[in-house]
């Protein structure tokens, strides 16, 4: 089977789609988002092109403890997030040594969020539910590297700044940002068999935090893995791919400053879910959609849900 080389191309940019709510570490998880970067759709391109990708995502997802959100404590939460992401991705046509190709790529998202907790005061217990919509944190990618070890397998290297863009105010149950600043390195290995179709990709990354000054509040450095195995064959004149992605988070130092009244609260999740994509022509430009599901089968000081994710992406 003849794979087409545009299979490797696209963005992984898109990490900022979960608001502050939705977060351990402060909130109950970080700017990482599980599935962002997990298959061939998010590799770095190593043609020359202009890339547009749509990034959409549901996450339904409840926590029976207590939470630090945002100055609160809720007892226990419950989150609904809707939010669509725009990716620009530029592969300009150079490369900066044989084999070696360089890409930058910047994602702004809207974010529909509805939060609702129990919060205690004087005695009294409530239960208060907030919703917002607006613009969330938005993610830059000025550094995007892939180094071509053979058609088949590629590795990757980029650093991503999720920037504090997103609407936040202390004492709101739902944000659509988080208030801080967050350095994400991450390297990737990209396996496409040209003749055969088989996928294995595997992505390591490291997130590192700013302090949040509303609430005098750093999160701990994340690290987390994504990963696909996939199985690609002829279909309908396009390719077909249907596989499974995982994934794995830990938080691996505490959480600082004055306002972690929760101590180290340190998080943790794992998951894994089915996937399937497909690549066409659309006119002259190249077509990519990847539809996944992702369960979350083991949490720690975390929201615990299912993430369902659309990405479509256009190679110009």
């Amino acid at each position: 089977m003849k794979t087409p080389s545009h299979f490797l191309f696209a963005v992984a940019a898109c990490g900022m789609l979960l608001p502050s709510a939705l977060r351990a570490e402060e909130g109950g998880s970080g700017h990482y988002l599980p599935g962002s970067m997990a298959s061939f759709v998010d590799g770095t391109p190593s043609a020359p092109t202009f890339v547009t990708r749509l990034n959409v995502i549901s996450y339904d997802a409840s926590h029976p403890a207590p939470l630090p959100i945002a100055g609160l404590q809720p007892a226990s939460v419950d989150a609904k997030l809707f939010a669509a992401g725009l990716t620009f991705l530029w592969r300009p046509g150079f490369e900066l040594a044989p084999g070696w190709s360089y890409a930058m790529s910047t994602t702004i998202a809207h974010v529909s969020l509805e939060v609702a907790g129990n919060l205690t005061a004087a005695g009294i217990t409530v239960r208060r539910a907030t919703t917002v919509s607006g613009l969330g944190d938005i993610v830059l990618i000025p550094v995007m590297l892939n180094y071509t070890v053979s058609p088949d397998l590629h590795l990757d290297f980029r650093t991503a700044f999720y920037a504090p863009t997103g609407s936040y105010q202390l004492g709101r149950l739902a944000n659509t940002g988080k208030n801080f600043w967050t350095f994400e390195p991450t390297a990737g290995l990209l396996y496409f068999g040209q003749k055969n179709g088989r996928e294995a990709s595997l992505f390591a990354g490291m997130d590192y935090n700013s302090e949040n000054d509303a609430t005098h509040y750093t999160s701990g450095n994340q690290f987390h893995l994504d990963g696909t195995l996939a199985q690609h064959f002829p279909l309908a004149g396009g390719i077909a791919g249907v596989g499974l992605s995982a994934f794995y988070y830990n938080q691996v130092t505490g959480d600082s400053g004055s306002g972690a009244t929760f101590g180290a609260f340190k998080g943790r999740t794992d998951g894994f879910g089915p996937a399937v994509s497909f690549v066409t022509k659309a006119g002259t430009a190249d077509l990519v959609t990847e539809l996944k599901w992702l369960h979350e089968a083991d949490t720690k000081n975390r929201l615990q849900g299912d993430y369902l994710w659309l990405k479509v992406v256009v190679k110009f």
